[in-house]
């Protein structure tokens, strides 16, 4: 008997990607209509693990390709080569790649010299500085010049992606796979460690690890923060800390003496978004958590001078005020102390979708 059904092979490297492919992954098998090839190169080997553990994600093949100090040219180098040969082995109809990673530009990049069609999950974002995000914004426009299904998020995604010459039949809007898993998670399962630290306390969450941030940003962030909670001892924050060795050195040395704030591991995708649904305010500069805050209507300081997300700063949820100290105390005093101001941040909007985009993909997959 001939199998006729659509070789998939999806690869992804990060906790972010692991987070917004999971419920797309649970669609394809639930589906039955594909052959589903699962490659992690884990780019981030300890944050992705306990992704794929929660969610139950089990991959065909492990690249585990992460290294101490390893650079951009050798995460390209090593899954370019890599995933290259599995590509050679496996010989799928469609490549799946998410978002933009390195590992998402490589894995693409790698289908291309194949001549292998890629779709391309949450396409058309656009900072409009190539170094802002970094490298991330450069990632993403080169995804997006040779893929051939553009699942772009929202309208704006969409708009973006026929302005830079992509036909408007290889582009499905289908919402944002990142809601699809906020609502996999709903159990309320907060850490006991923190619980203990917050006890009833009124707390605001931080999640700051971008690249592209200088020593000297990444001090007048947490000096802000510091300012900030020293002269609010009624409440709280919450951190959990990023992998980044630069990061964990200067919040360590700049927040270890305050006694208000909870320097944490990163913590399990049910944890983090109960930490996320209950927290007075959140101060990141992640890209995910700008789509997750903006769905639960959640005031987010973006800790970044542009945002690839506006339709989230359009709805009112999200404000940039950059990797500026003064700039994070004012605008997290005004929402601590200021209630029409918190009130015309906490907008929940579905403009980042409805919790079917998964659903959406594969019926699209199937057509294509």
């Amino acid at each position: 008997m001939t199998n006729n059904r659509k070789r998939l092979f999806m690869v992804f490297g990060t906790r972010p990607e692991a987070i917004k492919l999971a419920p797309l992954i649970k669609s394809i098998q639930e589906d039955g209509g594909f052959e589903l090839k699962i490659c992690v190169t884990a780019q981030h080997r300890e944050l992705l693990d306990g992704v794929l553990r929660e969610f139950n994600i089990n991959p065909q093949f492990d690249l585990s390709i992460m290294q101490e100090d390893q650079t951009l040219d050798y995460i390209t180098y090593e899954v370019l080569r890599t995933v290259g040969e599995l590509l050679d082995l496996c010989v799928p109809d469609i490549v799946i790649v998410q978002g933009d990673t390195t590992t998402a530009f490589a894995s693409a990049l790698a289908a291309f010299y194949r001549n292998i069609p890629i779709a391309h999950i949450e396409a058309g974002l656009r900072s409009g500085n190539i170094s802002a995000p970094f490298p991330e914004e450069f990632n993403r426009r080169a995804i997006s010049a040779i893929s051939s299904y553009h699942f772009a998020p929202t309208s704006a995604a969409e708009a973006t992606l026929l302005s830079e010459g992509i036909g408007a039949d290889k582009i499905y809007t289908v919402g944002n796979t990142v809601i699809d898993s906020l609502l996999m998670t709903k159990e309320d399962k907060i850490d006991y460690k923190i619980l203990k630290f917050i006890n009833d306390r009124p707390f605001f969450l931080v999640t700051v690890h971008r690249r592209e941030h200088s020593d000297k940003e990444l001090e007048e962030i947490f000096e802000g923060i510091k300012n900030l909670l020293e002269d609010n001892p009624r409440i709280c924050a919450v951190y959990p800390l990023h992998k980044s060795p630069r990061v964990i050195k200067k919040a360590t040395e700049i927040l270890k003496d305050t006694e208000n704030i909870f320097l944490c591991e990163p913590q399990s995708v049910k944890s983090f978004h109960s930490l996320l649904r209950k927290c007075l305010f959140v101060l990141t500069d992640s890209g995910g958590i700008q789509e997750e805050v903006t769905f639960l209507g959640k005031p987010a300081l973006i800790a970044r001078y542009v945002t690839e997300r506006n339709e989230g700063m359009e709805s009112g949820v999200l404000k940039l005020v950059g990797a500026d100290g003064d700039a994070i105390y004012a605008a997290a005093t005004l929402l601590l102390h200021d209630k029409y101001e918190c009130e015309k941040m906490t907008r929940p909007s579905l403009v980042y979708g409805d919790g079917n985009a998964s659903r959406r993909i594969v019926e699209v997959l199937k057509r294509v």
